[in-house]
């Protein structure tokens, strides 16, 4: 396969490493303790819903750059919530703390679309329930 973006391997143990071939950047992800593993890591689903919220923060920064606005610190408090039967992500919750950032109303509302808009959110089922403080 030529220009492959990654190479992903199941280690054994309900790990998997994934390489991103470009920087070398190696991460793992482990099944949770609720699903047989040893939550020794973030879980494929972990790593969906942080996709997710870094997706919305990098769309921020670049809409904020294209401004001429530096952001400052953004920090997030997430939650997951699994469904089960079949066995999958229910809601997720986003806590925006927006630090030392001036934000008013129309910051606000910016951010609401983005995280309606993002490449993400319009990749993850529609069904899931997605909560935020906006």
């Amino acid at each position: 396969m030529e220009n492959k973006n990654y190479t992903i391997t199941y280690k054994g143990a309900l790990r998997v490493k994934m390489i991103h071939e470009k920087s070398g950047t190696e991460i793992y992800s482990d099944a949770p303790v609720d699903n047989n593993g040893k939550g020794e890591s973030f879980s494929p689903t972990d790593l969906l819903v942080s996709s997710l919220v870094s997706c919305i923060l990098t769309i921020a920064g670049i809409h904020y750059e294209k401004k001429g606005i530096v952001l400052k610190p953004i920090n997030c408090d997430v939650k997951k919530v699994m469904y089960p039967a079949p066995r999958r992500i229910g809601e997720v919750a986003i806590d925006f703390d927006f630090g030392e950032n001036d934000f008013g109303e129309k910051d606000k509302e910016i951010f609401k679309r983005i995280t309606a808009t993002c490449p993400v959110t319009l990749s993850i089922n529609s069904e899931i329930i997605l909560k935020t403080n906006l």
